[in-house]
């Protein structure tokens, strides 16, 4: 089972994705585990980050596909809109997950105050997060869509009001349904 949690930066995408693997007995690899190396190392957006990225993720998806059928993975990502980028990414998830059925996509969500709380939060710099009010606001404000609309096994979930606990719940019993 692979299991992507999509949402806007702030969200809560990687507290309760580690929750949520810890439910279900399976492994993470949230998105900064991924972008870090390039962050580090290349200039962000640059040619050679997106070049670093793809690697690192090749290699993430080859170690995905070689663990026990048994055991979950969590993604967290923010894939939105129609970029060549985003395009590229979401195919490789959908690659992996017909690879690793089901393919499972949460996406995350919560109202503006509550996400400019949480992007706000000063622990996310530690993480190369960012925390900038003004990535809350345009994404709230530009709309663009989470990808992975068109999934069958599809849930949206709105956590303004809950913890990692509460919401990594709601994702485990649906997912053990599936």
């Amino acid at each position: 089972m692979i299991i992507v949690l999509n949402g806007y930066p702030g969200v809560g995408k990687l507290t309760i994705g580690r929750v949520l693997a810890d439910q279900l007995h399976g492994r993470l690899l949230d998105i900064h585990t991924v972008y870090n190396v390039a962050f580090a190392l290349t200039e962000f957006k640059s040619k050679l980050f997106k070049e670093t990225t793809r690697q690192i993720e090749r290699i993430a998806h080859d170690l995905i596909l070689q663990l026990p059928a048994d055991v979950p993975v969590v993604l967290t990502t923010v894939l939105t809109g129609d970029s060549d980028w985003a395009t590229e990414e979401w195919e490789n998830l959908l690659t992996l997950g017909k690879a690793r059925p089901p393919f499972c996509v949460v996406h995350l969500r919560c109202d503006l105050d509550e996400n400019i709380r949480r992007i706000k939060d000063p622990g996310r710099a530690a993480k190369r997060k960012p925390q900038e009010a003004e990535y809350a606001i345009r994404n709230h404000g530009n709309g663009a869509v989470l990808k992975g609309l068109d999934v069958p096994n599809l849930l949206r979930l709105d956590v303004t009001n809950r913890g990692a606990d509460s919401a990594a719940e709601e994702i485990a019993g649906w997912a053990r349904k599936l």
